[in-house]
C-alpha cells in the first residue's frame, strides 16, 4: 500500500515539473538554449515538447530491446522464461484433465482407463501425494490388490498421505481376513487420527473379535467424550464390555476382580440378563442371597429371563417344591402379567404335583402361542391328571413342529445363537443380540435355545457355568417321536399289578415304525410303588429301542402323523412327564 502510494506521489511530482515549466517557457517567450561543438542550437516551446516526447520514446525503446536481449540470455542459460512457462502450463492443464477423467473412472468402475489416466496424470503434474492416491483407487477398482498394497505403502511416506496409507492397507488385511494386521493398522490410524469415525467403529469392532475388552471400553469412552455416542447407549456397551471382561478375568481365576466388574455392569445396565445372572452369582458365592435376590427381582420386573430363574434357583439349591414356589413369589410378583412368570409358575406346581395349579397357570397359553415349552408343561399337566396316552402324543406331535420360543436372535442379520455373546457369530455385530422370538419358522431355527424346560424342579449346584459368558442353565429335554403307549421314546406307564412304572419296549426290526401291537411291557425292578416323575427327573436307565429312519408320531391308533423330515429329533434329551399312579 505504501508503494503504491508513493507511485502515486511520483506521478504527481512530474505533472507538476512538467506544468511548472510549460509555464516558465510560455512566460519568458524563449527558447531552450543549447551549445554542442561550438554550435548554439535554440528551441522553442513547440519544439522542445517534440523532443521531450522523442527521447521518452527513445528511451522506452531502448529498455525494452535490454530487456529482450536479458531474456534471450536466459532462455540460452535454462532458465524460467515466458516460454517455459507456457509449456508447463500446458502440462499442468494435461495432468489435471487427466486427473479428473481418473477420478470420474474410479466412480463409474472403469479400473483399467482410471488406471491409464492415473499414470498419466502422475507424467505431467508433480504431485505425487495425488496421483498416487488415483493410482491407488484405480487399481483397487481394477482388482489389482497388489498393485494398490504397493501404491499404500508408497503413501507412507509423505506426512500427508501417512493416514491414507494406513486406512487403505487396513481395508486390504480386513478383506483378506487377516484380523490381527488389520487390529494393528487400526490402532495407528486411531493415533493419527482419533476423531475418524469410520476407524473408531472399525478399530471397536476389531478389539471385540481379538477380545479386547478394556481397548475397546477406551475407544468407547473416547467417542463418548467426543459426542458422537449418546449417554445412554455408551453406558449399555460398556456394560456389555464389562461384563465381558469380568468373565474372561473369572476364566483366569481372579474372582475378586470378576465379581466387582459383574456387580458394576450390573448397576450400570440392570437390563443386561447376563450382568444380572453374573453378578446375583458373586453375591451367592459371597454367601449373600439377599443382594443376589435383589439383583435377580430387579432385572425380572424389567426382562424376565429363564437364566434368572435358574440363578434364583441357586440361591437355596436344596429346597422342597413347595417352599420354592413360595420362595419364588417375590420373583414372580415383579411381573406378573407376563408369559414368562407364567410358564415358570407352572413348572414351580408342576414340581409340587399341583396339576390342576399348573393347569390355571399355564392359562391358553398353549393356544394362543403354542412352543415346546408351553406345549410340554400342557403335556405334563395332561399326564398328571391321568388323561390317555393319545391326548399326551397329540400335544408332543404338536411341540415338535412348534415354535421354540424367545432365543438370542441378532437384530442385525437375524441369526439364532444358543447362548448370549457381546458379538453376532455371523455378521459380527456389537450388541446386536435380543432375546425374542425368531422370526424364522421353528423347524428351520439353527439350535434349540436351551431353556425349554427349566432346572427348577431339583435343586442344582449353584457355582456350575459361573465362568461361561452366558450362565447356561441346564436345559430341559424336547420332545421326541412318541410311539403308542408312551410319551416319548422311553416312558413310564402305570402298572396296577406291581405298583411300579412298567416300561414299553417296541419288538421290530431296525428302520421300522412299532404299532401299538408290537409293543411289550418290561418292569424295570421289582419293590414297592415309585414315587411320581417330574419334569426334569432323571430318566431310569433302560435300553433305548431302535430309532426309525424318519420318525413318526402316532397320535392314535392306526393315524401316523409323519414328522418334517428337515426336523432331526434330538439324540439325547427326552421328555420326562408327571404321572400319577391309577
Amino acid at each position: 500500500m505504501l508503494l503504491s502510494a508513493l507511485k502515486i506521489l511520483i506521478f504527481f511530482a512530474i505533472v507538476l515539473v512538467l506544468t511548472l515549466g510549460a509555464m516558465q517557457l510560455s512566460e519568458t517567450g524563449q527558447g531552450l538554449s543549447m551549445v554542442y561543438g561550438g554550435t548554439e542550437y535554440t528551441l522553442g516551446p513547440v519544439q522542445l515538447v517534440i523532443a521531450a516526447l522523442v527521447i521518452v520514446l527513445l528511451g522506452w525503446i531502448i529498455v525494452r530491446l535490454l530487456a529482450l536481449l536479458l531474456a534471450f540470455l536466459r532462455f540460452l542459460l535454462g532458465d524460467e522464461t515466458a516460454i517455459n512457462r507456457y509449456f508447463a502450463r500446458s502440462r499442468e492443464r494435461k495432468g489435471y484433465d487427466a486427473l479428473s477423467e481418473g477420478m470420474l473412472a474410479v466412480a463409474s468402475g472403469e479400473g483399467k482407463l482410471a488406471q491409464d489416466k492415473a499414470a498419466k496424470a502422475a507424467k505431467f503434474l508433480d504431485k505425487p501425494h495425488v496421483t498416487d492416491l488415483l493410482a491407488a483407487q484405480a487399481a483397487e477398482v481394477a482388482g489389482d490388490s497388489r498393485k494398490a498394497g504397493e501404491v499404500y505403502r508408497r503413501l507412507l511416506s509423505d506426512p500427508r498421505t501417512r493416514f491414507v496409507g494406513i486406512r487403505g492397507l487396513m481395508r486390504q488385511k480386513l478383506d483378506e481376513g487377516d484380523t490381527a494386521t488389520a487390529l494393528k493398522l487400526a490402532e495407528k490410524a486411531y493415533a493419527l487420527k482419533p476423531k475418524h469415525t469410520e476407524v473408531q467403529d472399525t478399530l471397536l469392532q476389531l478389539q471385540t473379535r481379538q477380545g479386547d475388552w478394556k481397548g475397546a471400553r477406551a475407544v468407547l469412552k473416547d467417542k463418548r467424550q467426543q459426542g458422537q455416542l449418546p449417554k445412554d447407549v455408551h453406558i449399555r456397551r460398556d456394560a456389555v464390555l464389562a461384563l465381558k471382561e469380568a468373565s474372561e478375568v473369572l476364566a483366569h481365576g481372579n474372582s475378586i476382580s470378576a465379581r466387582e466388574a459383574a456387580i458394576s455392569a450390573n448397576r450400570a445396565s440392570p437390563d443386561l440378563i447376563p450382568a444380572a445372572v453374573l453378578a446375583a452369582r458373586s453375591y451367592i458365592a459371597q454367601n449373600d442371597p439377599r443382594n443376589a435376590s435383589r439383583v435377580l427381582q430387579k432385572t425380572w420386573s424389567v426382562r424376565p429371563h429363564p437364566a434368572i430363574a435358574a440363578t434364583y434357583a441357586e440361591i437355596v439349591p436344596d429346597e422342597k417344591p413347595a417352599a420354592r414356589l413360595r420362595r419364588f413369589e417375590d420373583l414372580m410378583r415383579q411381573n406378573p402379567d407376563q408369559e414368562e412368570t407364567r410358564l415358570l409358575r407352572a413348572e414351580l406346581l408342576l414340581a409340587a404335583e399341583d396339576f390342576p395349579g399348573a393347569r390355571r397357570a399355564l392359562g391358553d397359553l398353549a393356544e394362543k402361542h403354542p412352543t415346546v415349552r408351553s406345549l410340554s408343561i400342557l403335556a405334563a399337566v395332561e399326564r398328571g391328571e391321568g388323561s390317555d396316552d393319545a391326548v399326551v402324543r397329540g400335544i408332543l406331535a404338536k411341540a415338535l413342529v412348534a415354535s421354540r420360543g424367545p432365543q438370542w436372535v441378532c437384530d442385525k442379520c437375524h441369526n439364532v445363537m444358543a447362548d448370549w455373546s457381546p458379538t453376532c457369530d455371523s455378521c459380527g455385530g456389537f450388541d446386536t443380540l435380543t432375546w425374542r422370538e425368531p422370526d424364522t419358522p421353528a423347524w428351520s431355527a439353527a439350535a434349540s435355545n436351551g431353556v425349554e424346560m427349566l432346572p427348577l424342579l431339583v435343586g442344582t449346584g449353584h457355582g456350575e457355568g459361573a465362568a461361561s459368558d452366558m450362565p447356561a442353565p441346564v436345559a430341559a429335554p424336547r420332545p421326541q417321536p412318541a410311539a403308542p403307549g408312551m410319551v416319548g421314546p422311553q416312558a413310564e406307564a402305570p402298572e396296577a399289578e406291581a405298583g411300579r412304572a412298567a416300561v414299553e419296549i417296541p419288538d421290530v426290526s431296525p428302520g421300522m415304525v412299532p404299532r401299538e401291537s408290537d409293543y411289550r411291557r418290561v418292569s424295570p425292578g421289582v419293590g414297592g410303588a415309585e414315587p411320581a416323575m417330574t419334569v426334569t427327573d432323571p430318566e431310569p436307565a433302560v435300553a433305548a429301542p431302535p430309532q426309525p429312519a424318519r420318525p413318526s408320531v402316532v397320535a392314535e391308533q392306526g393315524d401316523i402323523l409323519p414328522v418334517r423330515p428337515d426336523v432331526e429329533p434330538p439324540e439325547q434329551d427326552e421328555v420326562k412327564i408327571a404321572g400319577k399312579n391309577r
